[in-house]
């Protein structure tokens, strides 16, 4: 009787609130008519006010936009070590020209990007500073190898570092830096030392140098004599015995070119390495049938890569230096050899197999245990521990 009342109150419940929605839903379509007309009568104020959101918007997007390349474009600091920029002395661009007139074709073949010069004062002290930002680390590096010279002497600063007097020349990841100091002090190298630390990082694959200078044996090497050239008119303007059409930089080589020491004088020797071993070997033939001013040459082919000894020295030295030059390939497994195990099925079957097996004998192990643990139990301790007369008695109800 309860049950029949509790479900009466509860189909009356129902149904009231069913009628009650109902009675909401002409109200509620009305509601929108009645507003509708208020957004008419404002619509041109709010799309006037919500074009105005959009056009802050954008503003804003563009100052940040042009926030950011500004920053980016930006290559020195604006202090360092106590030293303080000067804002009206600070010239930038991306024309090589602008950078080094005599020299910009060779800027553009190491990848040239952009410059920027200013002059730096610290307790009435001064030092210029122009820095050029290359396209990857190897064009800065081969830019520093243009421009320094043999009697420079070698300084710790930054990747690689010479200076000359009041001149220091270094380069940091793709940035070559070129300073002039009023004078020298005992503090000029680690002033030059945060300079270099404060200069922007290249990212990436951009931040590699290039692997074809670690050829170059090091015994009776003119310091700074070392070229690294990707173009022929470097090549031209450093002196290389080898001319451009013969190396062909169509097929994009790398040249590396320095002066060595011998006992009748100096001698030249000219790395070049080229894409392919089949290039170097088609260009190795045009080498020796091209007879090169400059004599006599002697040359080596060693996988993708070429040398070529002339000059003041004897040919059992020659083809000593030519001995020290050997390629030698890294190779890099990028193929697995093994599946991975999430990839491999069958190993996933044999094991899912393995588990079921070992659960089995567990517990086919557990029920022998228990089982003759009560065998033994009712031998030798019978009615004590396993089916006593009290856990054993029926119940028996005379039911008639």
């Amino acid at each position: 009787m309860k049950k029949c009342l509790l479900i009466l109150v509860l189909i009356a419940s129902w149904a009231a609130m069913g009628q009650g929605m109902q009675a909401q839903k002409p109200s509620e379509q009305k509601a929108p008519s009645d507003a509708a007309k208020a957004p008419a009568a404002g619509s041109s104020k709010g799309s006037a006010r919500t074009q105005n959101q959009s056009e802050n918007k954008d503003n804003k997007v563009a100052s940040t936009q042009s926030k950011a390349n500004s920053q980016d474009a930006t290559l020195l600091p604006s202090t360092f070590n106590g030293w303080q920029e000067e804002k009206s002395s600070v010239k930038a661009g991306s024309d090589p020209a602008a950078a080094d007139g005599t020299d910009a074709p060779v800027l553009k073949e190491y990848g040239f990007a952009n410059y920027e010069s200013a002059a730096y004062t610290r307790n009435g002290r001064q030092m210029q500073i122009k820095a050029a930002r290359f396209s990857d680390a190897s064009g800065a590096y081969g830019a520093f190898t243009y421009y320094v010279q043999p009697q420079m002497q070698s300084e710790k600063i930054g990747d690689m570092g010479a200076s000359n007097n009041r001149r220091i020349l270094f380069y940091r990841g793709n940035v070559l830096v070129d300073a002039t100091l009023d004078q020298v002090t005992a503090m000029s190298a680690a002033d030059l030392r945060a300079l270099a630390d404060a200069l922007p990082r290249p990212k990436g694959n951009t931040s590699a140098l290039p692997t074809l200078p670690l050829n170059l044996p090091r015994q009776s090497l003119v310091r700074h004599s070392a070229r690294y050239i990707v173009g022929p008119v470097a090549l031209e303007r450093q002196g290389v015995p080898i001319p451009a059409a013969l190396v062909n930089f169509s097929v994009s080589p790398e040249v590396e070119f320095a002066n060595y020491r011998s006992s009748n004088g100096s001698a030249n020797l000219t790395l070049i390495e080229y894409p392919t071993p089949q290039i170097a070997a088609e260009r190795l033939k045009a080498f020796q049938s091209a007879g090169l001013a400059g004599g006599p040459f002697y040359f080596k082919r060693t996988g993708p890569l070429l040398a070529a000894v002339n000059g003041n020295i004897p040919e059992s030295e020659a083809q000593s230096l030519l001995a020290s030059v050997n390629y030698d390939a890294d190779v890099t497994w990028n193929q697995p050899t093994k599946p991975n195990p999430r990839d491999n099925i069958g190993s996933i079957l044999v094991a899912i197999i393995t588990l079921i097996g070992m659960i089995l004998l567990v517990a086919l192990i557990l029920g022998f245990a228990f089982g003759g643990v009560r065998i033994i139990a009712k031998k030798f301790y019978p009615d004590r521990f396993f089916d006593r007369p009290e856990d054993v008695e029926i119940i028996q109800l005379d039911l008639k």
